[in-house]
C-alpha cells in the first residue's frame, strides 16, 4: 500500500540524521513506497470546518549536509492524507494542546500517531501517576509545607517542573541543601502549575533507561548514563548511551502499562525507568531509535511503520 504521510514537525534542516528517530521513520516511509510531506506546527490552519497545512513534498536520504530535498509548498488538505505523524518536540505547553485540539478534527478519518487526544490526557510526568506502584514516592503540589514535609521525610529529593522536557529546569536537593526556598521562589515565577517533587533514586548514577513500547510491547531500550557530577542523565546534556536489556521488574512494567498505551492509541511511546522505577511515559515525540538501531543490530522503525500500517488498514475499514 503507499500511504500520504504528513510528517508535523520542527525544521528538517536542524534535526541531527544520526541520532533523530523522526529521521529514520522518515526514510523508513520513503522505502516503503509512501508520499512524505512535511510542515512546521505554525502552518497548521483551521478554516470553514476545514484543516490544512501549507506543506511541502519531502525526500529524505542518510547524507551528512544534504539529508533532505523539498518540493514546492502546497496547501494540503489534512483530512486528504493517510497518516499524520505529530512528532514536534515539546515543551507541552499551549501551543502543543492547541494543536491536538486542531488534529482532532481529522482523527475519525486520518489516523494520527500518536492519537492527539490520547496526548492531550497523557502528559508524560502526569500519565505515570496513572499506575500505582510503578513510581517513585512522587508529590505533586504547590504547597510549600507539602514540599518541606516531603523532604524532611526522604532527604535527598528532585525538582521538576510539571511540564518541562529534555531535563530542563530539573534539580537535586541535598538534604543540607539551603536553596529550597529559592528554588521555589523561581519556580513560581517560571511556571503557574505544582511542582513534581520525587524521592532522589541513586540508582540514575548506573543510568537512566528509555524503553521503546510499539503498541504496547516494549520493542528495545537504551541505558542513559550521566556524566560526572550531573544529576541528568538526558543524551543532549552529556549523557553517554549504553547497550542494555530489560530486567524482569521492566517486563512488568511494561506490561503493566501497555495495555492502556494500546487502548487508547499511542502506538509509539518512550518510558523513562530508574532503578525499579518508571518516571515517565513520553508519548508527544519519543526517542531513542537509532541508538537501540546500533547497539542491538535492528531497525525498529520497521515494526513501527508495520504498527502503522496495520492501524491505518483498521481504520479504513471502519
Amino acid at each position: 500500500m503507499s500511504l500520504a504521510v504528513a510528517i508535523q514537525m520542527d525544521p528538517m534542516e536542524s534535526i541531527d540524521i544520526d541520532a533523530d528517530s523522526t529521521f529514520v521513520l522518515a526514510l523508513e516511509a520513503q522505502a516503503r513506497g509512501h508520499r512524505l510531506y512535511h510542515y512546521l506546527p505554525r502552518q497548521l490552519s483551521f478554516a470553514d470546518g476545514r484543516l490544512y497545512a501549507r506543506a511541502r513534498r519531502l525526500e529524505v536520504r542518510r547524507e551528512q549536509g544534504r539529508h533532505h530535498d523539498y518540493g514546492p509548498v502546497e496547501v494540503l488538505d489534512l483530512a486528504q492524507v493517510d497518516v499524520i505523524l505529530m512528532r514536534q518536540d515539546p515543551p507541552f505547553d499551549m501551543a502543543y494542546i492547541t494543536a491536538t485540539h486542531l488534529l482532532e478534527h481529522v482523527r475519525d478519518r486520518v489516523l494520527v500517531v500518536n492519537d492527539p487526544v490520547s496526548v492531550r490526557n497523557a502528559p508524560e510526568k502526569l500519565f505515570a501517576t496513572r499506575f500505582p506502584g510503578l513510581m517513585p514516592p512522587t508529590l505533586i503540589t504547590s504547597d510549600r509545607a507539602e514540599i518541606a514535609a516531603f523532604r524532611a521525610r526522604y532527604g535527598e529529593i528532585i525538582l521538576k517542573p510539571l511540564y518541562g522536557n529534555g531535563g530542563a529546569g530539573v534539580f537535586r536537593l541535598m538534604p543540607e541543601d539551603e536553596n529550597l526556598n529559592a528554588l521555589l521562589e523561581m519556580f513560581t515565577l517560571l511556571y503557574r502549575e505544582p511542582i513534581m517533587v520525587q524521592r532522589y533514586l541513586p540508582e540514575v548514577r548506573h543510568g537512566d533507561k528509555r524503553i521503546i513500547l510499539i503498541d504496547g510491547a516494549p520493542a528495545g531500550a537504551v541505558l542513559r548514563v550521566p556524566p560526572k557530577g550531573e544529576a541528568r542523565a538526558n543524551l543532549h546534556v552529556g549523557g553517554r548511551a549504553e547497550k542494555t536489556s530489560l530486567t524482569p521488574r521492566e517486563q512488568a512494567i511494561c506490561a503493566a502499562i501497555g495495555p492502556t498505551l494500546r487502548a487508547q492509541g499511542l502506538l509509539f511511546v518512550g518510558i523513562d525507568v530508574i532503578g525499579d522505577y518508571l518516571t515517565e511515559i513520553n508519548v508527544t515525540s519519543p526517542t531513542g531509535v537509532q541508538e537501540i538501531n546500533r547497539f542491538d543490530g535492528v531497525t525498529l522503525e520497521a515494526p513501527i511503520w508495520d504498527a502503522i500500517e496495520r492501524s491505518r488498514a483498521a481504520k479504513a475499514r471502519g
